[in-house]
């Protein structure tokens, strides 16, 4: 398994030297990263459990070590952490199904 701390502290350090070389870049993101309705309709933990979601169906190991510990400092339990993930395994399985019935109509329409 992977080493999440010692990962973190290293991509912290490398993302601490492209923002040194390009500030407006890391302040762009940081800027989306926060962005929030004037009224947000979403409590910080349940933000931070969509973006762990959002993580693995987009594979992110970066973003799985920042969010897991917002997460967890936002209150999120392992049971809430596991039904969040069900959610991304779902959607990827879904979107698995998808498009195979692509693959199989791209396949029919190439019969000939």
């Amino acid at each position: 398994m992977q080493d999440w701390t010692g990962y973190k502290t290293e991509l912290t350090a490398t993302l601490g030297q492209i923002a040194r070389i390009s500030p407006d870049l890391m302040k762009a993101h940081d800027l989306i990263a926060s962005a929030t309705p004037k009224e947000p309709q979403l409590d910080a933990k349940t933000r931070e459990l969509i973006a762990l979601a959002v993580a693995v169906t987009t594979r992110c190991d970066g973003c799985i070590a920042f969010h897991t510990e917002a997460a967890r400092k936002a209150g999120a339990t392992k049971e809430e952490m596991v039904e969040a993930l069900g959610v991304a395994i779902a959607l990827n399985t879904g979107a698995a199904l998808v498009y195979s019935a692509r693959a199989f109509d791209a396949f029919t329409q190439n019969a000939g």
